[in-house]
């Protein structure tokens, strides 16, 4: 089987396992990291065919919907590339992406250590920001019944995966705990770039957020 085949093969698998999906986590977020991936990826000189393998494979077991299980997307990954005979090598270096490129709190470490993996982190941190990201924010807010807003509740830098996992804080606590903090933790000078200006979307929301909570907006 040629690299086209084995990507198209992997990405009518992940579509009919993540179509129609609510929370900001469902197929069309995993197309918009694709695409951006390859973007990245051009500019990077990256090897474009890790690349959209780790993009498309990146959330096919997500944590968060799987009990917690930080190792469910790797199980996943291996198992689907085995059976479509991806050879040894790159299923380990598409599998170390998938098992690493989720944000895991704001004084955690990422695991991420090819230029690959760069890319596809990259990628994936840039749909959760800006107009999009936004609006993933809120649609996972409703999904797991967390409040819109408290101003009573401050936002907490999670030191470790756990206890980002575990936390119920409100939807506009997240921008601050994660979103906001993505602009510096883009890895490829392209992934920086792309930042910048969805960086800056998210401020001026949450300004007329906060205008209009107080009835001023």
């Amino acid at each position: 089987m040629d690299k086209e085949e084995i990507i198209r093969k992997t990405a009518e698998f992940v579509k009919q396992k993540m179509q129609g999906e609510g929370t900001g986590h469902d197929w069309w977020h995993v197309y918009r990291v694709w695409r951006t991936a390859l973007r990245i990826g051009k500019e990077e000189k990256a090897d474009l065919f890790i690349v959209q393998l780790g993009a498309l494979l990146h959330d096919i077991a997500d944590f968060k919907f799987h009990g917690g299980d930080f190792s469910a997307g790797e199980r996943v990954t291996r198992k689907w590339l085995s059976s479509i005979e991806v050879d040894e090598t790159t299923t380990n270096h598409v599998a170390e992406i998938v098992k690493n490129v989720s944000f895991k709190g704001a004084k955690v470490k990422s695991g991420i250590t090819t230029k690959e993996g760069m890319v596809v982190q990259d990628a994936d941190r840039l749909d959760a920001m800006g107009a999009v990201g936004v609006a993933r924010a809120f649609a996972y807010g409703g999904f797991t019944q967390r409040e819109l807003y408290n101003p009573d509740e401050k936002p907490v830098l999670h030191t470790s995966a756990e206890d980002y996992k575990n936390s119920k804080s409100h939807t506009i606590n997240h921008f601050y705990e994660k979103l906001l903090l993505l602009k510096g933790l883009m890895n490829t000078k392209t992934g920086k770039k792309l930042a910048m200006k969805r960086h800056n979307f998210m401020l001026k929301y949450l300004s007329e957020f906060y205008k209009e909570w107080e009835g001023k907006g």
